[in-house]
């Protein structure tokens, strides 16, 4: 996934250098004829640094590109995320993507992230295939709802889990992933799961339904939250739940960072009007920018009205091209004020990205201007989980 990246020390290395100016010499021709000769240069070298596992290479040219050159630095990165997505052109006679569908989760207790049994499994394949997935699409399933710290890490990994999962979707199969060694999943409020799948077809023919004539975006994403949330329910017990329309794998995930930011103010004013027995009209948000080299993120206090004590926080990041000239303050105070929140207060000054040294859980503002650790009244701390995003 794009993210803002910091640009490292020391000079390019050769493969780093040749992907630079592959993506420059797209950037810069003149013609589809010529654009074509690029992007067959860029896909093959792509694809042998994905296979040879040459990750630092991939990422030292983006991070030059993104500081230098920031249309090269858009061409390398999507160019990157297709090859990686796509198993790196392992298929020869289909196209091959892999395919997340994220579900946004919350939950007064822990979100489960657990191998999928293999009847809802069945019926999950049955509703992507009516209305997610294009007609005649083959389709592998991976057994398991993975949370983000359990997904493949990085392009090379990305690139090697969709060979196996696309492998499994050529014979239309699923796939068992074995949690042997699988990373723990931290407890948050709120937080994000990912189905994950690989969808094979013909070279040059549809994937997804709303390639077709009489589909559309739209009515895929309805009809897959109504069934495919059905069937995604009883996974995760105890939890409120939204589902992401399912897409190739990056989209998926930037499709999902985003819309759990607005999700995750949604679910803390439910949390803690269920928490703390307080209406929404009683609560008090103070939203402040934080500050790395650069604006990274928006944080915001919660504290209920009369009392000046910070009882939760949520964080906004900023994703992709959003930078301080983007108002993401007006769009937080909107979420709020959706969900009943009026009291809203804005602090201009550029807080430094703190955490406590205990935890390591966020700072978070308080109405006094100040960065505080969010702490639920001692009656009911115990209800609280001790993450927050």
């Amino acid at each position: 996934m794009k993210r803002t990246r910091l640009k490292r020390r020391g000079g390019l290395g050769r493969i780093a250098e040749r992907l630079v100016w592959l993506a420059n010499g797209l950037t810069e021709s003149g013609s589809r004829v010529e654009d074509r000769y690029w992007d067959q240069q860029l896909s093959s070298t792509i694809d042998a640094n994905l296979a040879d596992d040459e990750e630092e290479a991939l990422n030292a040219a983006l991070d030059h590109l993104y500081s230098t050159e920031p249309r090269a630095y858009d061409e390398l990165a999507d160019f990157i995320e297709s090859r990686a997505e796509c198993a790196a052109g392992a298929f020869s006679t289909h196209d091959v993507v892999l395919v997340a569908a994220p579900i946004l989760a919350w939950s007064r207790y822990r979100i489960p992230a657990s191998s999928i049994p293999p009847a809802v499994l069945a019926n999950l394949r049955v509703h992507l295939q009516a209305h997610v997935l294009a007609k005649g699409a083959r389709l592998a399933l991976a057994d398991f709802l993975f949370s983000p710290d359990q997904l493949p890490q990085g392009y090379c990994a990305t690139a090697e889990f969709a060979k196996v999962l696309g492998t499994a979707a050529m014979d239309n199969h699923d796939l068992r992933i074995s949690t042997e060694g699988m990373p723990e999943t931290a407890q948050f409020l709120s937080d994000t799961r990912y189905l994950l799948a690989a969808v094979a077809v013909p070279r040059g023919a549809a994937l997804f339904r709303w390639q077709e004539d009489d589909g559309s975006r739209d009515t895929a994403r309805d009809q897959w939250r109504t069934q495919g949330g059905a069937c995604l329910a009883p996974l995760l017990p105890g939890c409120a739940i939204d589902l992401v329309l399912p897409e190739s794998y990056f989209a998926a995930s930037r499709a999902a960072d985003k819309d759990s930011r607005p999700y995750s103010i949604r679910a803390s004013v439910a949390f803690l009007g269920t928490a703390l027995e307080t209406p929404a009209a009683n609560l008090r948000a103070v939203i402040a920018p934080f500050w790395d080299r650069q604006l990274e993120e928006y944080r915001v206090g919660i504290t209920v009205r009369g009392s000046d004590q910070v009882v939760h926080g949520v964080v906004w990041p900023l994703l992709g091209a959003e930078d301080d000239s983007t108002d993401c303050a007006a769009q937080i105070e909107a979420v709020l004020r959706e969900c009943g929140v009026n009291d809203v207060v804005h602090l201009d000054h550029q807080f430094p990205l703190e955490y406590c040294d205990d935890c390591g859980a966020p700072m978070y503002p308080s109405p006094e201007g100040e960065v505080v650790h969010a702490e639920m009244p001692e009656d009911r701390a115990e209800q609280m989980p001790r993450h927050l995003h």
